[in-house]
């Protein structure tokens, strides 16, 4: 094991505390990004390999050296000045890095402008480092896949036990966070993608409302559930960064919606006694699946009732299912929204559109190695969003989730719902692809409503979350209830890099 892994000077460090020492002079983000290049040589792409990032970005220094002179000028540009912050590689950066999804069908594809989520994070001051490894296309390619793998990237490890598997698509930023590569990463989700990886890697992740963060430069599954969101080490960083992605975008009609609710700020909501006086629900249909999670939720419960929170069980929020609908969106929403992605590459897109990638990849010699692109050709095979069968699916998910978790939650007065967010990383198995015991993701993402996930304690060396999700724009009272718990346990512990 190298030095790095274990001796690393700003190991655990939090954005206030990062922020305090330029002020302070004890560093430079010249020094800070500097320190962070050489962990990620030191330990991603040698020592325990994780394998968490695709690409750095060759220009980081320089803006480094431009941030430090503006601080010295006394010009701080944002919440995040001087924040080395990692993109997962589906969200489009205007700069001398691609933009692949993972797939070597996009290999050097370079987007004509930077993501909303780039252009903002670059605008409160953050340095985007690097481009972290996912499941390629977000995970939703073909069955059987495996979590943390991609054509062009290959395999991202756990950095708690190097043979365990990182979850859901969001996997090098989850791991990337965790394993301090970065002060702060952004996934994606349309079901799962943040909050798993979070779980996974023992960290904070944020799936925020869809319509809070714009979705415009991002490679999309689906206009419906799919959003940005921060992983980090802590709430207070996840919420910081959060604040800095909230501009209203014309490019995305979900950030225009009238009920929106958007703070630039949501720190005034890290409050040590948030969890006094709130009600809370227990989702059910997430427990009995495993017994050592249900153990850490049933803990995790006790330490809340401390803090004066009240629980209520909740059986179902409908006695409709709603997955095969949301399963037909997805795939509907796929094929639209990766032809207008690929369009927006402009003339020189090394691909044109969903049937060049699918010819692309039986081609190819690494892309179907290990799993297929089932889900890529029934998305080919979808008519338009004016067909029929869409509308319908689309009508009935949203009168079903909406309705019924609005209900539960007024009939039962409740600020919030918890379940346990998965259960302990599996191990890493390319043949049979991977094996998720529990999650809970599905409510909160087919809805688009807001989902945190927290640490609660790990099963042997591995990590588990607890999330807390609630109704649209609520993400005010669930960063009181998180950040709460949080504080009350501390039970964020910096990885080991196991190899079993």
């Amino acid at each position: 094991m190298t030095n790095m892994t274990t001796d690393f000077q700003f190991q655990e460090m939090t954005i206030p505390e990062m922020q305090q020492g330029f002020q302070d002079g004890k560093f430079s983000i010249v020094d800070v990004v500097q320190a962070y290049l050489n962990r990620i040589e030191a330990i991603d792409k040698n020592g325990p390999v994780l394998n968490s990032i695709i690409e750095v970005n060759p220009e980081a220094m320089d803006i480094a050296r431009n941030l430090d002179k503006a601080l010295r000028d006394g010009k701080v540009k944002g919440a995040l000045h001087g924040i080395p912050v990692i993109l997962k590689d589906n969200i489009d950066t205007h700069d001398k890095m691609s933009t692949t999804a993972g797939s070597r069908a996009l290999k050097g594809s370079k987007p004509l402008q930077d993501s909303a989520v780039a252009a903002q994070l670059k605008a409160a001051g953050a340095i985007i480092l690097a481009k972290a490894n996912l499941s390629e296309w977000a995970n939703f390619r073909g069955k059987l896949s495996t979590s943390g793998w991609s054509g062009l990237g290959g395999l991202t490890k756990n950095p708690y036990v190097l043979d365990r598997n990182t979850c859901g698509s969001s996997a090098g930023s989850g791991v990337a966070a965790s394993a301090n590569l970065c002060m702060v990463a952004i996934g994606t989700e349309t079901n799962g993608s943040i909050v798993c990886p979070a779980t996974t890697n023992g960290i904070v992740g944020i799936k925020p409302t869809v319509g809070l963060i714009s979705r415009s430069g991002i490679i999309p599954i689906s206009f419906t559930q799919d959003t940005a969101g921060p992983m980090a080490r802590t709430v207070t960083d996840a919420a910081i960064c959060l604040g800095a992605m909230t501009a209203v975008d014309a490019k995305d009609s979900k950030t225009q919606q009238v009920d929106r609710k958007a703070l630039n700020d949501y720190t005034p909501f890290l409050k040590k006694a948030g969890l006094t006086g709130k009600k809370i629900g227990l989702y059910l249909p997430a427990m009995d699946k495993h017994p050592q999670v249900d153990e850490l939720v049933r803990t995790a419960m006790e330490d809340m009732k401390k803090q004066g929170v009240t629980f209520v069980d909740i059986d179902k929020f409908s006695d409709e299912s709603v997955g095969g609908d949301s399963f037909e969106i997805m795939l509907y929403e796929y094929k639209d929204g990766l032809n207008k992605y690929f369009a927006s590459l402009g003339k020189n897109a090394p691909i044109k559109n969903l049937e060049d990638l699918i010819e692309f990849n039986k081609k190819d010699t690494e892309e179907l190695r290990y799993f297929g692109q089932q889900y890529l050709e029934m998305a080919q095979e979808k008519g338009d969003l004016n067909t029929p069968e869409y509308k319908e699916a689309l009508a009935k998910m949203h009168r079903v989730l909406h309705t019924g978790i609005n209900k539960v939650m007024d009939d039962n007065d409740l600020d919030a719902i918890i379940a346990p967010t998965g259960s302990p990383a599996w191990k890493t198995d390319l043949v049979n692809g991977d094996n998720y015991l529990l999650g809970s993701s599905s409510p909160a993402a087919q809805s688009g409503y807001p989902n945190i996930t927290v640490p609660m304690g790990f099963i042997h060396e591995l990590p588990v979350g607890l999330s807390f999700f609630g109704r649209a724009w609520s993400e005010p009272v669930l960063l009181e209830i998180a950040y709460a718990y949080e504080q009350a346990t501390k039970h964020r512990k910096a990885p080991k890099f196991i190899a079993e």
